[in-house]
Parts: C-alpha cells; sequence; structure tokens
C-alpha cells in the first residue's frame, strides 16, 4: 500500500468519526446506525433540525403537574446550550406566564408531531401576563432569550425527543427486537 492508500484509510476514518460525533446515520466505519440513533436520542437532550441546520440542547424535563408549575422559577443562570422540555400527556391548549421566572426565556410550542407552531422571543421576567402557545400544543422547549433569534429557530423546526412518541415527525427509531 502506497501513501495514497494510507491517506485514504485515514480520510474515511475521520469522515467515519465525524459522522459518529455528528450523530450522523450512516452505518459508516463500523457505526451501525441503531447506535447513533440511541446516542440521538438521549431523554437528557433535545435536538432541533430546521433551515438552520442542526442543534442540540441539554434538557431538564417537566412532565407532571408539580415540575411543570415550577418550570424555571427562581433560576439566576442557565447555561446557553440548556433548556427545560415540558411534555403533556396528549396535545391541548396551553399558556405560560413568567411569575418568579428571574431569566428572559423563548419559548417553542410544539404541536403532537414535535413541529415548532410558534416562538415566542424574550419572555419578560416576572410577568404574568399570559403566553399563549395554542390549542394544540404536545409539548414546550424553554431556552435561553434571544436564542430562537440568534440561531434562526422558527415555526416548522422539529424537534427530536423520546417523549414525542413514534407518531413524532423526527421520530426516535424503535429499538430493534432481540428475539
Amino acid at each position: 500500500m502506497g501513501n495514497g492508500s494510507k491517506g485514504r484509510v485515514r480520510l474515511s476514518t475521520a469522515f467515519a468519526l465525524a459522522l459518529t460525533l455528528c450523530g450522523g446515520l450512516a452505518s459508516v466505519g463500523g457505526v451501525a446506525q441503531a447506535e447513533v440513533s440511541a446516542r440521538a436520542c438521549d431523554p437528557s437532550e433535545v435536538r432541533l433540525r430546521g433551515d438552520f441546520g442542526e442543534l442540540r440542547f441539554s434538557v431538564e424535563i417537566a412532565d407532571d403537574p408539580a415540575e411543570r408549575a415550577q418550570g424555571l422559577m427562581h433560576r439566576e443562570t442557565m447555561a446557553r446550550g440548556a433548556g427545560m422540555l415540558f411534555i403533556y400527556g396528549r396535545a391541548g391548549p396551553a399558556a405560560f406566564w413568567m411569575k418568579n421566572t428571574l431569566i428572559p426565556l423563548d419559548m417553542l410550542f410544539l404541536d403532537e408531531q414535535g413541529v415548532v407552531t410558534r416562538v415566542h422571543s424574550n419572555a419578560i421576567p416576572h410577568d404574568e401576563t399570559a403566553i399563549p402557545g395554542g390549542d394544540a400544543v404536545k409539548a414546550v422547549l424553554e431556552i435561553n432569550g434571544g436564542l430562537a433569534k440568534a440561531l434562526g429557530i422558527t415555526p416548522g423546526a422539529e424537534l427530536l425527543h423520546p417523549g414525542l412518541g413514534e407518531k413524532a415527525a423526527w421520530a426516535c427509531p424503535i429499538a430493534p427486537n432481540s428475539n
């Protein structure tokens, strides 16, 4: 094997590693599709895709009434790549407010398919005015105020998270039966 072949092997290995780190879904360099996809559906993380490309946020989950009522109240800071995902058992009307919330937030309202239907930017800390999300809200992602605009997140973006189920527009893969 000459140096040219060795260079191609290194490039292929680097390409496979890049796909793995970026959550690529191809089976390249021995990285199986299911392994990469499983990592992409970590419950402590959401991924968003749209015209802006693909983004990841680490999230806390609020999926019961007490967690949803508390939300991000009394937090003085939140990491730029962090957020809170509110998940409801079924889609329905939802409205949020900023009572006892100390930091400005962007709210991404999602339908049952995990598609962003509305973005409310820079909700004002302590404001008790209701922020309506719509009549068929399945989930809400709260991120730092101003990030949605800065990153180009708009209605139509799709969210990946196991809490949205298999009917989501960008659904987590179903694990193969191990029989």
